[in-house]
C-alpha cells in the first residue's frame, strides 16, 4: 500500500502507471477499543477489511483483522497503550497487503456533537478546538476520539478527515422531549438529552425502506440497538421523535457495564453512606454496573445466559435486562401512539432469540405476535404473517454510513 493520501498525487501515476485505487477507511473508536474497515471509494455497500484492536490502555490488546492480505481472520496479541499507538497497528497492518493502495480519506464515529453539531462534517482545527471545549459532555467517548482524530491525521497527512456525529439521527427530537427538569440555566450549559447510536439508526432506517418499502418505514417504528451498549428510539415519518439515552450514553436502558436510569438521589447516598466521591460515582455507573454489577461476573449476556441456571445473579440480571426492554419498547409506542413495526440490531439484538422473545412478552396489546420458530432461526421477519405489528431483525452496519458520509464529504467535494 502507498503512503497515503491525495491519490493524483500518487508517484505511480508518473510514466502511464497504473492510476491507483482509492479506499476510505472508517474508525469507530470506543474507550478502549477501536473498530475499522476499509470500503472503496467506488461504492461503499461492502467493506473489503475489517478489524478491531481491543482492550487499549488496559494491557494484553488484541488486534483482529479480517481480509488484509488474503490470509482470511488473523488474531494475534499487540501493545495498545493508547489510541494514538492503536491508530499506528491499524495503519501498519493496511501497508502489509500490496494490493490495497491508498487511503483517500478516513472517517470517524464521534458519539458525541453537543448542540454544535448536527450533521456530519469535514474536520478542522476549529472543530477540534469545539470538541474539546464540549468534552465534559462526555468524558468517556470524546477525548479518546479526538486523539484517534489527531492520530490519523499523522498517520495519514494528505487524507481528509470526515466527523460522523452519533447525536445527529436524534436532532429531530421536539424540545419537550430534550428538556431536562432541573433550572432552566443549565440548558445554557449544554444539559439537555441528546440521544446516541445516531449512526446505527440511520442505517437501520435505511436497510428497513429497502426491505420492506416506504410505507413500513415512515410508519410508526420502534429501533432496538442492543449490545453492550443498548437503547432504543421511537420513529416517525423518518423523524425521531425520542430516544431512551439521553444526557449521556450511560442513561436509559441496562447495558453490559453502564447502569441505565437511576434515582439521582442515589449520588448522594453513596456519598454520605460510603464516601463514594463523584468521579467514584462515575466510574460505578458507566464501568462496574449494568450486567456486571448485577450478577457481579460478567457483562457478557452470553456468559449470563449460560449460567442462569445455576446462577440466581446471572439469572436475575438476565431478567432485568430484559424487563428495562420491555418497558423502553412501552414507552417508545406511547410516544408513537402505536407501534407498526419493532427493529432488533446490535450485537444482542442480532444474536439472541431469547432476549428477542422475553423482551416482546407481554406486548401482545401493540400488535405483537412472534412466530417462534422464525425468532430462534434468526430469520429477518420474527413474527407471524398475521401480526398487526412487524417485528425484524436487521444487523447493523455504522461504518457503511460512515464510509458513505466520507466520500460525499471528503472525496466528491474536494
Amino acid at each position: 500500500m502507498s503512503d497515503v493520501g491525495d491519490p493524483a498525487a500518487d508517484p505511480r501515476l508518473a510514466g502511464g502507471a497504473p492510476k491507483p485505487r482509492p479506499y476510505v477507511l472508517t474508525i469507530n473508536g470506543g474507550s478502549s477499543s477501536l473498530k475499522f474497515a476499509l470500503y472503496p471509494v467506488s461504492g461503499p455497500s461492502e467493506p473489503i477489511a475489517s478489524g478491531r484492536i481491543e482492550r487499549i490502555g488496559r494491557g494484553e490488546s488484541r488486534l483482529v483483522v479480517s481480509g488484509i492480505g488474503g490470509t482470511g481472520r488473523e488474531s494475534r496479541d499487540v501493545e495498545a497503550p493508547d489510541q494514538a499507538a492503536a491508530a499506528m497497528l491499524v495503519i501498519d497492518q493496511l501497508k502489509r497487503d500490496p494490493g490495497l493502495d491508498v487511503i483517500a480519506a478516513v472517517g470517524h464515529r464521534v458519539v458525541h456533537g453537543g448542540g454544535e453539531f448536527n450533521e456530519p462534517m469535514r474536520v478542522t482545527p476549529l472543530m477540534l478546538d469545539q470538541l474539546r471545549r464540549i468534552s465534559p459532555l462526555d468524558p468517556e467517548h470524546l477525548p479518546g476520539e479526538i486523539n484517534l482524530i489527531e492520530a490519523f491525521g499523522g498517520a495519514v497527512p494528505g487524507a481528509p478527515q470526515v466527523a460522523c456525529f452519533d447525536t445527529c439521527f436524534h436532532r429531530t427530537i421536539p424540545r419537550t422531549a430534550q428538556i431536562l427538569p432541573i433550572p432552566r440555566k443549565y440548558w445554557g450549559l449544554g444539559v439537555r438529552r441528546y440521544g446516541f447510536h445516531g449512526l446505527s439508526y440511520a442505517y437501520l432506517m435505511e436497510e428497513l425502506e429497502r426491505i420492506a418499502g416506504s410505507e413500513e418505514a415512515r410508519g410508526r417504528v420502534v429501533l432496538a440497538h442492543l449490545g453492550s451498549g443498548a437503547s432504543l428510539a421511537a420513529v416517525r415519518e423518518s423523524r425521531c421523535l425520542d430516544t431512551t439515552m439521553g444526557f449521556t450514553p450511560a442513561s436509559g436502558l441496562v447495558m453490559g457495564t453502564r447502569s441505565g436510569d437511576l434515582d439521582p438521589s442515589l449520588n448522594a447516598f453513596l456519598a454520605n453512606a460510603e464516601g463514594m466521591t463523584p468521579q467514584q460515582f462515575h466510574r460505578m455507573v458507566n464501568q462496574e454496573s449494568g450486567l456486571l454489577g448485577v450478577s457481579e461476573t460478567s457483562p457478557d449476556l452470553r456468559d449470563l445466559i449460560s449460567r442462569r441456571e445455576t446462577d440466581l445473579r446471572a439469572a436475575e440480571a438476565f431478567d432485568v435486562f430484559c424487563y428495562r426492554v420491555k418497558l423502553g419498547v412501552g414507552a417508545m409506542a406511547a410516544v408513537l401512539g402505536g407501534l407498526d413495526a419493532l427493529v432488533f440490531s446490535g450485537g444482542i439484538g442480532e444474536n439472541s432469540p431469547e432476549v428477542r422473545r422475553r423482551a416482546c412478552e407481554g406486548l401482545e396489546f401493540l400488535g405483537i405476535a412472534l412466530d417462534d420458530m422464525r425468532n430462534e432461526s434468526g430469520e429477518p421477519m420474527i413474527s407471524t404473517d398475521a401480526s398487526p405489528t412487524r417485528v425484524r431483525v436487521i444487523r447493523t452496519e455504522e461504518e457503511a454510513v460512515i464510509a458513505r458520509e466520507t466520500i460525499r464529504l471528503g472525496i466528491e467535494y474536494r
